[in-house]
């Protein structure tokens, strides 16, 4: 896998069941249960921009900020993010979201949930 990280076009094969996860700890702003997350990083440029790779997620519900537009590409798992003024986007897998920079709100997470995304 560290060859293909280290590509001119970094890469994971079958990334919707790559398991060489690492620890990304607990998510913060919980409201209800404790998530945590696993993930890869595939890239990340300068300043963090653009920023992309594999994120897992256990059960769980938290404040959330997206501080740059992101791209999620849900593989499996399903959650309900609320926005602060009140619209609910339901994800379950082949789900593709765009979220606006700035997008504030709560992120309920029913069934452990992997996304491919991309902020920019």
């Amino acid at each position: 896998m560290t060859d293909t990280l280290k590509s001119t076009a970094p890469h994971i094969h079958n990334a919707t069941s790559f398991d060489d996860l690492v620890d990304w700890g607990v998510q913060s702003d919980a409201i209800e249960g404790q998530s945590t997350s696993t993930g890869r990083l595939l890239f990340k440029g300068p300043n963090n921009q653009p920023e992309t790779g594999i994120w897992v997620c256990t059960p769980g519900r938290w404040r959330l900020s997206i501080p740059r537009d992101e791209f999620c590409h849900f593989v499996s798992g399903s959650a309900t993010y609320r926005s602060d003024d009140g619209e609910v986007v339901e994800v379950s897998a082949a789900t593709a979201v765009m979220f606006k920079a700035g997008w504030t709100g709560e992120c309920t997470v029913h069934e452990t949930m992997r996304n491919i995304y991309m902020l920019v």
